[in-house]
This record gives C-alpha cells, structure tokens and sequence, in this order.
C-alpha cells in the first residue's frame, strides 16, 4: 500500500491561496491525467467496493463522479450519481445541508436506489463530512443501506471522520490518503 500512496501524493498538486488566501488547495487533475496513478486509484477504489460488498457506487458531485464511475465499470456495479438540487430530471429524493458559510442541497434519482442495495460512497476529499453526510442521509431515505465511505484523502484536521462515524453506524470510512 505504500507505494500507491507514494504514487497517488507525487501526482497530487498543492496549490497556494486557492480558492482563498491561505487554503492550500490539493489538485487531483495531474493524478487524473497519469494513467498508471488514475488506474492505480480506480484498482484500489474498486477493491475497496468489492470488500464492502457493496452492489452499488454513489458519485458525490462532481469529482466523485470522475472517480466513481470507472469505480463501478472495474467492480460490475451501477453508477448512481448524487448531484446539486435541480440537476436531476424526474423524481428525486432531496436532503439539506449546512455549509460553512450558508447550508446547500443534494438530490438523487428515487427510483435508483432500493432497499436491496449495499452503496459504497466515492469522492476525491473528505473534509468537514456535510456532503458525505447528507448523502448518507439521502441513501438511508431511499430505503438502501450505506457500506462504506471511500475517498481519495481525508483531511483529518477538519473533523469529518468524527462526525461521519454515527452516521455510518459501523460501516467503514476508508481514506487512501490521510493529509
């Protein structure tokens, strides 16, 4: 594991006083353009699915969808998209949030999920944990259970984890990064 995780940083970019003076911006777009790294995060993800048991892969919008759908191609699971309200046509199963400054909303198709489905969440950061929560709100409503959380890296210093764990009621949060 030490080598991906070697490989996956080296192609991390940090960008200074993005999008604000005096947050260091982490910018996944070298990794994505690196086959054999954005392989290597697909192979890794997908293991992550497989051991979850999950049957299907939830994208937060919007880098989790570009992590998340080749996530699903590799694993043999369906891709559910979880996008900002108004997004999606048809009916939808809506959850609110609170924001740092403000709250937001989520949404997702109602009929893509069903009680029979285990989700695994994919996104790129897991940083304050307000979407990944929501999103498990949004799963639970559905009628579908959560088995598991995945990202890309966590930034451990703004509480995500602690506050996702009641919410993932024992399911795991996987980081392959932990900045």
């Amino acid at each position: 594991m030490t080598d991906i995780k070697e490989l996956l940083l080296s192609r991390i970019r940090d960008v200074a006083d993005y999008p604000e003076p005096g947050v260091m911006f982490k910018d996944i777009t070298p990794l994505l353009a690196d086959p054999a790294a954005f392989t290597a995060l697909t192979d890794a993800l997908a293991e992550i699915a497989a051991n979850t048991g999950a049957t299907k892969i939830v994208g937060l919008e919007a880098r989790g969808f570009i992590l998340g759908a080749p996530v699903a191609v590799r694993a043999g699971l369906g891709f559910i998209p979880v996008r900002k309200a108004g997004k999606l046509p048809g009916a939808t199963l809506r959850q609110a949030y609170d924001l740092e400054y403000g709250s937001a909303e989520i949404e997702v198709h109602a009929e893509d999920l069903s009680s029979g489905d285990r989700v695994l969440i994919v996104d790129d950061v897991l940083a304050t944990g307000g979407t990944a929560e929501a999103a498990i709100q949004l799963i639970h409503r559905a009628g579908a259970e959560v088995s598991g959380l995945a990202v890309l890296m966590e930034l451990g210093f703004l509480g995500g984890r602690a506050r996702l764990e009641p919410a993932l009621n024992g399911a795991p949060l996987e980081a392959l990064l932990q900045i």
